[in-house]
């Protein structure tokens, strides 16, 4: 079986080091002699090199070392992943861009136009992350009220119509959400691939979407157990449906070739977090499933770095170094490729990974953990020969 990796974009901007907390790289601080993009020259004038050019290094990095593609989130924060993926694509070859978005925000009929377009001008290279969005303020900042229920309502009923006008001309759909008489893409547009889906969410209402939609269900890291049935939930559901479900996990990973040095990095990390950066991380009023589990970890309360080991290699801090997810995986190249290889064996047939600083890790995980997967299974296949 072929497990793809894919690697994350920072449009947001990314940090040195874990060990401190300043966006130093991609523009996302006051320009200073030792940033990135855009950083200061010899005789302290803007340097001249921008975020693109140091997300186009990080793209170029993950590409020569096997990801085959990129996530491109979409925050409040950061820039347009509909903007950032074509200029991307003019610099690396076969590297897919995960393009993240909400389906809300667009007519489906003009989405897939769009995604055609892409998908004609870049070889086949666009991939769709679909956010139904998590509730609470931040759904507000996107102009969005509706309930956590009727917003995927809406995203599937959005698929439906992407899907649908894709297939040609004469689709109609009379919806709730929308509505379409006739619709279709030009034979050259619809000649292309509908991009590859992939689908978060925790809740029964997500879940049900994917199983009608997604060729991904992409889900947080959880304790091991827990998403192993969350995968088996999801996969039934679209067994139900007659169809076949595939999984992927996004993770950040401290691989490092010892055990001790990762601890150590997270550690002088943890260290380093202020009671500001404390209480972010202890999140706002979400109806969002996934986002409440990895609450439910309360990293904002530990005092010690040790107490948010979670399970063997898990750590339940990320979140107060960098924002996301909570918990994540720490430990030695042979730790990490193992608790991936035990996330396989969980149901996982696909990765969103993530390392700060991004470019660094890329190259890291990449030459010294990727390699190593599979190893463990090998070897117990040679012992009980």
């Amino acid at each position: 079986m072929t497990i793809d990796f894919y690697w994350r974009l920072p449009t947001h901007g990314c940090h040195g080091s874990l060990r401190q907390s300043a966006y130093d790289r991609g523009d996302w601080s006051p320009l200073a002699a030792h940033n990135i993009a855009p950083g200061l020259d010899r005789n302290d004038a803007d340097d001249g090199y921008r975020y693109i050019d140091h997300l186009a290094e990080i793209a170029k990095a993950a590409e020569s070392v096997g990801f085959i593609g990129g996530l491109i989130p979409s925050f409040p924060n950061t820039d347009d992943p509909w903007v950032i993926s074509p200029l991307l694509a003019r610099e690396t070859k076969s590297f897919r861009f995960m393009i993240a978005f909400q389906p809300g925000f667009l007519n489906p009929v003009h989405a897939a136009r769009m995604a055609a377009s892409l998908q004609r001008a870049t070889g086949g290279r666009t991939v769709f992350n679909i956010i139904t969005g998590g509730g609470g303020p931040g759904q507000l900042w996107w102009g969005d009220g509706f309930s956590h229920d009727d917003r995927y309502g809406r995203t599937t009923e959005f698929l439906d119509v992407f899907k649908g006008v894709w297939k040609g001309e004469g689709f109609s759909y009379d919806g709730r959400f929308f509505q379409v008489e006739n619709g279709g893409l030009s034979p050259l547009l619809a000649a292309e691939e509908v991009p590859e889906i992939w689908f978060s969410g925790s809740s029964d209402a997500a879940l049900q979407s994917a199983a009608k939609h997604a060729d991904y269900y992409l889900s947080w890291l959880e304790p091991f157990d827990q998403l192993a049935d969350k995968f088996a939930r999801v996969k039934e559901r679209t067994a139900a449906l007659g169809g076949e479900q595939k999984c992927a996990v996004r993770v950040d990973l401290v691989a490092r070739a010892t055990e001790e040095e990762a601890w150590r990095d997270i550690r002088l990390g943890f260290e380093n977090v202020s009671e500001e950066r404390r209480k972010q991380g202890r999140g706002g009023p979400t109806d969002s499933v996934g986002a409440a589990r990895q609450q439910a970890l309360k990293p904002s309360e530990a005092r010690r770095y040790d107490e948010l080991i979670v399970g063997p290699n898990l750590w339940g801090g990320f979140n107060l170094l960098r924002g996301g997810p909570a918990l994540g995986i720490v430990g030695s190249y042979e730790q990490c490729a193992a608790r991936l290889d035990d996330l396989i064996a969980g149901g996982a047939d696909a990765f969103i990974l993530a390392g700060t600083p991004h470019l660094e890790e890329a190259y890291r995980v990449g030459e010294e953990v990727l390699p190593l997967l599979g190893r463990r299974a090998e070897a117990l296949l040679q012992a009980a020969e």
